[in-house]
């Protein structure tokens, strides 16, 4: 059978359609994730290859402004919305919710003219506890990302993931030596931390997680106790039993010289694969993901009761393929969107996180509603 064809044919009436500088609203002459320097962006969540820098103004969820403003400075024009409230702007009806990604993370519904979109960003369909869960939004229009957009894809449970992890941790704490789990450091680190057990032995993270577990913390997101590595309280003996969290670019850096003879392991959906831990070089992969699996792609797909769907960065050929075999009119969305197996996401953008991530330098503070505001509410 000929492939499927995923290009992108826009119709005259769009509500969002493909510029060089990203996916554009031109009813409300506004960007969604633009990868390219804009005057207006609606920002589905703060992972780096979503929320850019240099953009004129921002518009994203309430939980999202902690990790906006420390990964792309504490000065950016940023207005923020809670989930489910709306506003107008240019007779745009903009609306955002819950998306189960990350802390704040969220889907853009748009109305307009009769017609209903939502750009879902990344999005997850299990509750992980660490940020509001996934929530199908009704529209006829759905774009959805396909990171993991093939059936081999099928994440386990949140509980199991987390004993998992806790038993690998506890068998190496009992052989004395420290368990290095390199994960990115928003949103997958908290995740392991919501789920481990502070009673097995001492925490220790990496300064790229720290500042993140703390907006996570002021968002009331329950984490136990963590040290950073560089703390004086943290001694070898210590190490022996702890579980540290780093990022994968701390791999084969002097940064790990520290933790003496330890276990290692790497969290991440492509650890799937047959193969992936032996490329990675780590003793352990756990399978963990923040993006939706394969059922959870069906899933909220079909909750939406979208006829027409969008498939964006991932395995979109199949994606687009199955959903047209089952009776949806699909097609790609050719984005700049990445995956969470690029190096850390960059981890943070910001010019002034230093190079283990100690925090940001800036600590002006902005209101969220900075600026000009979006619109009036709806």
């Amino acid at each position: 059978m000929p492939p499927t064809s995923v290009s992108f044919a826009s119709r005259p009436d769009d509500l969002v359609v493909a510029r060089p500088e990203g996916l554009y609203c031109p009813a409300g002459d506004f960007y969604i994730d633009p990868w390219r320097a804009v005057d207006r962006a609606v920002i589905t969540h703060a992972h780096s290859d979503h929320a850019r820098i240099g953009h004129g103004h921002y518009l994203a969820q309430t939980d999202s402004e902690g990790t906006l403003r420390t990964r792309l400075g504490a000065d950016i024009n940023l207005q923020t919305l809670p989930y489910g409230a709306a506003i107008e702007h240019n007779g745009v009806r903009i609306s955002l919710h819950p998306a189960g990604h990350v802390l704040g993370s969220a889907q853009v519904r748009l109305e307009h003219g009769g017609r209903v979109w939502v750009a879902s960003g990344d999005y997850k369909t299990e509750p992980d506890g660490t940020c509001a869960p996934f929530e199908p939004v009704p529209c006829d229009t759905f774009i959805t990302e396909s990171t993991f957009g093939l059936p081999i894809y099928r994440w386990p449970t949140q509980a199991q993931l987390s004993a998992d992890i806790n038993d690998w941790w506890r068998r190496n704490a009992d052989d004395g030596r420290a368990s290095v789990l390199l994960c990115y450091a928003f949103g997958k680190a908290q995740r392991i931390l919501h789920g481990a057990d502070p009673s097995i032995g001492p925490i220790v993270v990496h300064g790229a997680v720290e500042p993140l577990n703390a907006v996570y913390r002021a968002a009331g997101v329950a984490l136990p106790p963590t040290l950073r590595a560089s703390d004086p309280e943290v001694n070898p003996q210590m190490l022996k039993r702890a579980l540290v969290l780093a990022p994968p670019s701390a791999q084969g850096t002097p940064w790990m010289r520290r933790f003496g003879s330890y276990s290692d392991a790497f969290a991440s959906g492509w650890m799937q694969l047959r193969g992936t831990r032996r490329r990675r070089g780590v003793d352990r992969g756990f399978v963990m993901s923040d993006h939706a699996d394969w059922p959870g792609l069906q899933k909220a797909i079909a909750g939406t009761g979208a006829e027409r769907v969008f498939v964006t960065h991932g395995s979109v050929a199949v994606l687009v393929r199955w959903l047209t075999d089952n009776g949806l009119e699909a097609q790609g969305f050719k984005t700049e969107y990445g995956d969470e197996d690029v190096a850390d996401k960059a981890e943070s953008p910001h010019p002034n996180l230093a190079a283990e991530g100690e925090g940001v330098t800036t600590e002006a503070s902005s209101p969220s509603d900075g600026g000009q505001g979006w619109g009036p509410a709806a």
